[in-house]
């Protein structure tokens, strides 16, 4: 089993996580994650913060010689606005934040829970999803996101290349419609507003049978979903045509057969073709082999510059919210963090089902289970 934990405060010292049933032999390339953890550093609208941190993967335990042990692997961000003993609590909760309900949930102060709740714990899981990148790179997986829609404005994507994304002060796939965005941010920030949106990330290159059908906890979409919902202001999932299915006959949204001949003998399809991928690469929770397609949607952040009206935790009489430093936008960001946070979850998925402690045992599996579906499907006669 792939899985983690992370600890940390947003203004501690430090954050901090482990990862364990990370398979040995995988060279842990640290510029990798980096790079990820600069994206998400990055995009129109994000806050002074970003200015002070410059986030550099510290990595601790679980590698020898630059290669993963298949040991628990420890990673470290340290914070460099380590302030938490010096904050003050604040008077007035933030609606749409934990802030009062944690507060009461826990019996502490405001500042105990929202240091927590804070979105800067996100930091270390883009740096566990880059980690899981470099497992999934070697087996020729690729995860992209990108931002299809800020504040209402819709960017679809007219290519799927990094490079435009990259080039994107907001990370979208359309050139034409950034400078929009860009203004629709700025004007926000002048009236003290913030602005959320929506992020589609695409996985190509799994196997077919990532998930199962067979318990509701295995299955890959559900696990998607709990997992992007976990991001803080994440308020929905979608794979595939999501709720636009619910809009469509039957006839509209079943993804339809066609068979290749000639197709490679390495196709992790097997020949089978369809001209639409409705279902987003996952029907009854296992991965079909088309891409794996999963769309976010963000709320703005409810820290406002202009503040709105609250109580006052003392007194109880009524006054402006708190105001924590924080973004006009932060979906570009987002959109790196759903991309990392997919990519462990399949990671996790590719580890479960290949079952190796190491990264050649894995693909020596997954070529196995290749040929041994290869040899089945030549020889097909039902099931009787």
């Amino acid at each position: 089993m792939l899985r983690y934990l992370t600890s940390g405060e947003s203004h501690g010292q430090a954050l901090t996580a482990i990862v364990e049933g990370f398979p040995s032999g995988v060279t842990l390339d640290t510029a990798v994650i980096d790079r990820e953890l600069e994206r998400r550093q990055g995009g129109h609208g994000r806050g002074k913060r970003q200015k002070l941190e410059t986030d550099r993967v510290i990595v601790d335990a679980g590698v020898y010689h630059g290669v993963t042990t298949g040991g628990p692997i420890t990673i470290r961000l340290v914070n460099k606005d380590a302030k938490l003993e010096r904050l003050t609590e604040p008077a007035a909760p933030r609606g749409g934040h934990i802030d009062l309900a944690g507060a009461i949930n826990y019996q502490t102060g405001i500042r105990q829970v929202l240091e927590r709740a804070s979105a800067r714990e996100t930091a270390m899981r883009v740096a566990i999803g880059a980690l899981a990148r470099l497992l999934l790179r070697e087996l020729e997986i690729n995860v992209f996101g990108y931002v299809v829609e800020i504040g209402g404005i819709s960017a679809p994507p007219v290519a799927l290349d990094p490079s435009v994304r990259d080039a994107s002060p907001v990370y979208t796939q359309n050139p034409q419609a950034d400078p929009a965005i860009v203004a629709a941010i700025d004007a926000a920030q002048e009236a003290g507003d913030t602005l959320g949106g929506v992020i589609e990330t695409i996985v190509t290159g799994c196997p077919i049978g990532l998930g199962s059908h067979t318990q509701w906890d295995r299955k890959l979409d559900a696990r998607l979903a709990a997992a992007v919902m976990s991001i803080q202001a994440i308020k929905g999932v979608e794979i595939g045509l999501g709720f636009e299915a619910a809009r469509r006959p039957g006839s509209k949204v079943m993804d339809p057969y066609r068979y290749e001949l000639d197709h490679p003998r390495e196709d992790r399809r097997f020949g089978f073709r369809r001209p639409t991928n409705n279902a987003g690469g996952i029907e009854g929770g296992t991965s079909n082999g088309e891409p794996i397609i999963i769309r976010a949607a963000k709320k703005p952040i409810s820290t406002l510059a202009a503040r709105g009206p609250s109580v006052n935790m003392a007194t109880k009489a009524p006054a402006p919210a708190a105001y924590e430093r924080s973004d006009v936008c932060a979906v570009p960001a987002a959109s790196v963090i759903v991309e990392n946070v997919v990519a462990f979850e399949i990671a996790a998925a590719i580890v479960e089902k290949y079952v190796g402690t190491s990264l050649d045992a894995i693909r020596t599996a997954m070529a196995a289970m290749h040929e041994l579906n290869r040899e089945r499907l030549s020889h097909w006669a039902g099931e009787v």
